[in-house]
């Protein structure tokens, strides 16, 4: 979430209540709950042309700095809060607006200082080798400056895809940038051979209305099965996204706002970016569910709950599942056949 004050950017969060889990390390983690999720796939048609599939959901109890897809045609999706995730896509790492050292306080603590609720020991060091990092916006509650330092320093030539307006941030920390315009895709390749297509997508306008918007995302796995759609404000260009289709729509919910402003949207936007996109699986993200202090953190007011979302999405797009991420917990999306 991020907001434009005077040419200043300012990230501000209510944190949302939520049940607390026991945060990873590289050598273990202890699930909440030793219980798969398994969804019926018999009945699940995906309304996209692309091809007819049977798709399954399962949240999975393995440590995703560890863990590996099973097949071409499977995202693994680890949240690891805010904005942040760790995406296995058949087998190729993606790692999204990572914040993974020190807070999130654009420089300004007292202002505003964000810590995570759950992932407090979670590091750099925890992180699997990954193929590409992913930056959907320009400002520090995604373009991380404290965490992807040190992460250039590590790993120079880590191939990277990112919004243009982050250009002046990026080209001194990496060798190997691709700066993606609404439309334009590039595809990642792993040592593997796993290629995975990237397509941005018109995201908010965090400036002047005649500046360039943040971006979106859709993901297309190996094998043209599945399809994820990404942004984290739930801000979306319908002229733009109505001629695509996506299987999965990670998103925001729940609404945060300011007065007479809107931070990141939620509810009904995000039940209509749901259906237009044909989704079959939505993930909810808690990107102000953070320990937040300072004088901008407690303007902050959510509107809405899980509860009134997945009301609206009932009736407008009944047969879509909503899976709710556990912070560290992996969650597998997978296609599992095609159908005659």
């Amino acid at each position: 979430m991020a907001l434009q004050c005077n040419s200043l950017p300012c990230y501000i969060s209510k944190p949302a209540k939520s049940k607390p889990i026991s945060p990873f390390t590289s050598t273990h983690f202890t699930p909440t709950h030793h219980t798969q999720l398994f969804l019926n796939s018999d009945s699940l048609k995906l309304s996209t042309p692309r091809s007819n599939r049977v798709v399954s959901a399962v949240i999975s109890e393995g440590n995703p700095v560890s863990s590996t897809s099973s097949g071409a045609d499977v995202f693994k999706l680890t949240y690891l809060e805010g904005n942040s995730w760790l995406w296995d896509v058949g087998g190729l790492k993606i790692l999204v607006d990572p914040i993974l050292v020190g807070n999130l306080d654009f420089g300004i603590p007292w202002l505003y200082d964000a810590a995570k609720k759950f992932l407090k020991n979670f590091q750099l060091t925890d992180l699997p080798e990954v193929d590409c990092l992913l930056i959907t916006q320009s400002l520090d509650d995604h373009c991380h400056l404290k965490t992807l330092k040190p992460l250039s320093q590590k790993s120079p030539d880590l191939r990277v895809i990112a919004t243009p307006n982050a250009k002046s941030l990026l080209d001194p920390l990496f060798n190997n940038v691709t700066y993606l315009e609404p439309g334009e895709s590039s595809e990642i390749e792993n040592i593997q051979g796993s290629q995975v297509k990237i397509q941005a997508t018109a995201g908010p306008v965090l400036g002047p209305p005649w500046q360039r918007p943040e971006n979106g995302y859709l993901v297309i796995s190996p094998q043209d099965q599945l399809t994820l759609y990404y942004e984290p404000h739930c801000v979306y260009n319908k002229n733009f996204l109505e001629k695509e289709r996506a299987d999965i729509v990670i998103t925001p919910v729940i609404k945060q706002l300011l007065p007479n402003f809107t931070l990141v949207s939620g509810q009904e936007d995000a039940v209509q970016l749901a259906k237009m996109l044909g989704a079959k699986f939505i993930v909810p993200m808690r990107n102000g569910d953070l320990d937040a202090k300072g004088l901008l953190a407690s303007l902050i007011q959510s509107q809405g709950t899980m509860e009134s979302f997945k009301e609206l999405l009932s009736k407008e797009l009944p047969d879509a599942e909503v899976l709710e991420p556990t912070p560290g917990v992996p969650l597998d999306i997978s296609a599992l056949s095609k159908l005659t």
